[in-house]
């Protein structure tokens, strides 16, 4: 299954390329739904992982390790459920992106892919290139956890240190690709890695016998997971197998916060425990910004103390994640706090890394 790529904002298309001419991010021309009624969850074969929803997909699956079905589990002192995505083959819901990226990687026949990554989608990235046999390169900010980039030299690739912040890490990497050194598999541009992260939501929804939250509440960077549930939302609703589309409601942390920025002013705290989430030029900020609009969402900054607050209290009640995952939970209580969501509100958290990267 070869897609052809185009641009929602010029009307360009391609075969594959990165980005458009224009600068804008690419999305598929084409994203297939089902002709048939949403199946009872019997009916799924869940031994398939995230690939039981491939009706949806517009990528064959070439590359996987059994990834997805996540556990979706209570969580009472939080008056929600939160869904285990901390609990992937490397730690991170960044492998739902990744079994679709790579899988299109070896369609096209690429030798090499690079990635650029604060360390959960790096090693992602390098993992499932290991299992489909391609070479991958990886460019890490020089701080990255020696956890994160261990698992990204284990699986064989090259891990490339930047100095300087995120966004001096991104322009390294895109400067390689640039120079045709290799194929961008990356989590915020790539649009096969969307394709992977919308069955988070397909996944929630067939776990709730094809009824949706009243809001989901994800950590908000690249807008990976934020735009992920988005589209596999919409898409359900589209097919017919659910009725609406949930609240999207981000959480970002102060002083990496465009888009609560732009929402609601700038925030004069800064918050680098959440160092997960620290992107101040999200590639596809007016795709969140829309999807905000268009599901009555929001997105908030939280500060490193709130966010230490919940790493404890989750740790406490046996889910141990790692430090960017509590922004999640942290902004649930604050949305509630002002009112944003009532005390009674049908909530989903994703639980996002694991805590032993840490």
């Amino acid at each position: 299954m070869t897609t052809r790529l185009e641009c929602r904002s010029c009307g360009r298309t391609y075969e594959d390329r990165w980005r458009c001419e224009c600068g804008a991010p690419l999305d598929f021309a084409t994203e297939p739904r089902p002709d048939r009624p949403a199946p009872d969850f019997a009916e799924l074969d869940t031994r398939d992982g995230l690939w039981a929803f491939a009706e949806f997909l517009p990528v064959d699956r070439r590359v996987t390790l059994g990834e997805g079905f996540t556990p979706l589990v209570d969580a009472p002192e939080w008056d929600a459920r939160f869904k285990l995505e901390y609990v992937f083959p490397t730690g991170s819901f960044k492998d739902r992106g990744a079994t679709t990226t790579l899988s299109r990687a070896v369609e096209l026949g690429v030798d090499t892919v690079v990635d650029d990554s604060s360390g959960n989608a790096g090693a992602a990235v390098a993992t499932y290139a290991a299992r489909g046999g391609v070479d991958a390169e990886i460019y890490v900010p020089a701080t990255v956890k020696e956890s994160k980039l261990a698992a990204i030299e284990r699986a064989g690739a090259t891990p490339i240190r930047v100095e300087g912040g995120r966004q001096a890490v991104t322009d390294a990497c895109v400067e390689a690709v640039e120079r045709g050194d290799a194929w961008y598999a990356s989590h915020a541009w790539n649009p096969a890695f969307f394709a992977g992260t919308m069955t988070f939501a397909m996944e929630v929804a067939a776990q709730r016998d094809w009824s949706v939250p009243d809001a989901v509440v994800t950590p908000l960077g690249h807008g990976t997971l934020f735009l992920g549930a988005y589209r596999g939302f919409r898409a359900l609703e589209e097919a017919g197998w659910t009725d609406r589309t949930p609240r999207l409601l981000g959480a970002q942390a102060a002083g990496y916060a465009p888009i609560a920025e732009a929402l609601h002013g700038e925030t004069s705290d800064e918050n680098d425990v959440a160092d997960g989430i620290q992107i101040r030029k999200p590639a596809r900020r007016e795709q969140i910004l829309d999807a905000i609009e268009e599901t009555d969402g929001d997105a908030i900054a939280l500060g490193a103390d709130a966010v230490e607050a919940e790493l404890d209290a989750l740790h406490r009640r046996g889910f141990y994640t790692e430090p960017t995952c509590a922004v999640a939970p942290a902004a649930l209580r604050a949305y509630r706090e002002r009112g944003v969501l009532d005390d009674d509100a049908d909530v989903v958290v994703p639980l996002t890394g694991s805590g032993l990267k840490t």
